[in-house]
């Protein structure tokens, strides 16, 4: 760029920040309802200063008097302390010119307060340096990747804009924290151990590529990513240099049986620390199959049950790896691994189930969705082997993906969880017959006569097994819904125990009014989940089957978003002897904050890998639908008022708070000592 160059784009810039100083200088001095008139002309000045070299800058030191003239007022962005960094990136991905001009002037305003240019009353500068690292640990790809054409259709200009903002961002708060961030972000997620971790394997990849390249500077940050690194690349001493397919299985075949133990040694302990699986660990499987059975059982590092189950079953389990195991499709092993070690092939029908499945063929329209999603190699009929195999090992990691589809989601964990063979059976009705037919209440409903669900789309970011079974399900829940219509109350009493199976209970409770939306019978709804699942009040009976649940999710904030399905799993007290609920979500992440202190763990607090938990008042506090056995009512007259009060407390304060009847709200109690509002 010549002098006369950046001249004349330090004028434009100069002519751009006058006009957005004036406008801003507008909003500040007009009263409250007249703030949305001069709205229109401060967002065409931030777009127009914003796309000029050296605008972010320039932005972020005006981001206190954008603020304080009430550029945020009326919108979440108004609330920086509940902002949440995951959700940004929607924000900026928007279609919408003023959602990503909104979004991204908030993130420089957090840039502002981070670098102790704006001192904000609700935010410390610790807390905004954390939220914009995590921000751009999360999109770290928009830190060195130009937009992607479908971006630039999508956006036009403001695809770069956004580049900008990224890279202004990575400048002034410092690369080191991104990578370190990431690489926590990364481990939170592979400890929940979900089926699909294709996102997970791109980021590891993408930042093996630019920690290589000389040209990205990155220092010494991120050195945690090497484990995460090595667990896809370079496991073992063979394949320590990423050398290809076919170099490494030369070296295979040049091994004596010692190197072949180190090799299956090695990726066998990544595999379990990581719950990642690198591709040559598919080809040393491949390669063992026909040979050592301690060796293949030292590649899957199996537990003493996983063994004796893989020598019971070696002809199924040669199979298996054989149609199977690809390295396109190496992520799994760890689900046979696992399915080995949960023992579930000695139920009777399971091994003839997964020959069935070895031998099933698919419809055309399945092959088509499984080759439009995950293109033709393998074929589809070992994507849709391998995603079984994924399941049936890792039941508590099905994800819903980016669909309304948590009820489907949850029959799938819930049936691989409980009853493996009668998901296998589903497999086979979605993917050879297009169809699945359940009964409800003794009369059948097929998903091919019933012609709308939950989704409005066809879903595509599941994993094999949902993305053919999830659609049918899908329609026979809203037929089950629609068969209900007229009777009072939740149809959830209803269809829950039709549409999951036999082992959820028929006893029924919701604390929500259905007509009016108001709470109702909180104390009966309170004492009777604490006789039915506290280990106190219901003779120390443990749960014995999952049983389909619902609450209301709430943000950071304790504000209500909306009803989610969910499985409560087991209650048991946790490590430091505090009794909680331990349940399935879903919506692939279960660690989330709902705000009043009320906070999901995943690790740390005795979760076993794919389970939320909740200590047992908080998580009551955002429950609204439960089923029980009725016939074991145990001992609701114990609960003490104390308990009542807390979760009710919890109640007021959050989803319950505008839900109160008018009369009928009294002084919420304050939390419990420790617990933050």
């Amino acid at each position: 760029m010549t002098e006369i160059d950046t001249a004349d784009g330090d004028a434009t810039l100069v002519k751009r920040l006058a006009a957005l100083d004036d406008a801003t200088r507008a909003m500040a001095e007009s009263r409250d309802f007249g703030k949305q008139l001069k709205l229109r002309r401060v967002l065409d000045s931030l777009r127009r200063a914003l796309q000029q070299p050296g605008g972010c800058a320039a932005v972020q030191a005006r981001a206190a008097a954008l603020d304080e003239a009430g550029l945020f007022r009326g919108t979440d962005w108004d609330s920086p302390e509940i902002l949440v960094p995951a959700l940004g990136a929607a924000g900026l991905r928007s279609g919408d010119a003023d959602t990503v001009l909104l979004e991204a002037t908030s993130e420089l305003r957090m840039l502002a307060i981070a670098t102790g240019d704006y001192v904000h009353p609700d935010v410390s500068a610790e807390d905004a340096h954390q939220f914009v690292s995590q921000i751009l640990a999360t999109n770290i790809t928009m830190l060195f990747t130009p937009p992607s054409e479908a971006e630039r259709t999508k956006q036009g200009r403001l695809a770069q804009l956004i580049r900008d903002l990224f890279r202004h961002l990575g400048e002034r708060i410092g690369y080191e924290s991104v990578l370190d961030r990431l690489v926590d972000e990364i481990w939170r997620i592979l400890r929940q151990r979900p089926i699909q971790v294709d996102q997970v394997e791109k980021m590891i990849t993408q930042i093996a590529v630019y920690r290589s390249d000389p040209d990205v500077d990155l220092g010494a940050s991120g050195q945690g990513l090497d484990r995460l690194i090595t667990s896809l690349f370079g496991t073992t001493e063979a394949s320590r240099e990423d050398p290809g397919i076919d170099v490494y299985r030369s070296r295979l075949e040049a091994m004596d049986a010692s190197a072949l133990q180190f090799e299956a040694s090695g990726f066998a302990r990544a595999m379990h620390d990581t719950g990642l699986v690198s591709p040559y660990h598919a080809e040393l499987l491949r390669y063992l199959r026909e040979g050592n059975d301690y060796l293949l059982a030292e590649a899957l590092g199996l537990s003493n049950t996983g063994r004796d189950c893989m020598l019971r079953f070696h002809d199924l389990v040669g199979r298996l790896i054989e149609e199977a195991v690809h390295p396109q499709t190496a992520q799994c092993i760890y689900g046979l691994a696992l399915m080995l070690d949960r023992g579930i092939l000695y139920e009777p029908a399971v091994e003839p189930s997964l020959w069935r499945q070895l031998a099933l063929p698919l419809s055309p329209y399945a092959q088509e969705r499984l080759t439009t999603a995950y293109g033709p190699t393998p074929s589809p009929s070992a994507r849709l082997l391998a995603g079984v195999l994924s399941m049936l090992g890792l039941p508590l990691g099905v994800g819903q993906g980016d669909n309304p589809t948590c009820q489907s989601a949850r029959a799938l964990s819930m049936w691989a969880y409980n009853d493996p063979d009668y998901l296998l059976q589903m497999v086979v009705w979605a993917a050879r017959d297009d169809e699945i037919i359940m009964h409800f209440e003794g009369q059948p409903i097929s998903s091919r006569e019933s012609v709308s669900g939950v989704a409005t789309t066809l879903p595509t970011d599941l994993d094999p097994v949902s993305l053919l079974v999830v659609p049918h399900l899908d329609r026979i829940y809203a037929e089950m819904g629609r068969r209900c219509a007229g009777r009072p109350g939740d149809p959830h009493r209803w269809v829950n125990p039709e549409f999951h199976g036999w082992w959820a209970g028929r006893g029924f409770y919701i604390d929500v009014d259905v007509e009016t939306g108001n709470l109702i019978d909180l104390d009966d709804f309170i004492r009777n989940f604490y006789a039915s699942y506290h280990p106190a009040y219901n003779g120390y009976q443990p749960l014995i089957h999952p049983q389909p649940a619902g609450v209301a999710v709430t943000d950071s904030a304790a504000r209500y978003i909306g009803w989610h399905a969910i499985t409560i799993l087991r209650v048991a007290p946790d490590p430091q002897d505090d009794m909680r609920v331990y349940f399935y979500n879903p919506n692939n992440d279960s660690g989330q904050d709902w705000g009043d202190g009320v906070v999901v763990s995943t690790a740390g607090q005795g979760e076993r890998f794919g389970e939320g938990s909740l200590p047992f008042e908080q998580f009551a506090s955002r429950l609204y639908i439960y089923h029980v056995d009725p016939f074991e009512r145990g001992h609701p007259d114990r609960v003490s008022p104390a308990e009542i009060e807390q979760v009710t407390g919890y109640i007021h304060r959050s989803w319950g708070a505008d839900r109160v009847p008018v009369g009928e709200l009294q002084a919420s109690p304050e939390p419990a000592e420790g617990s933050p509002v």
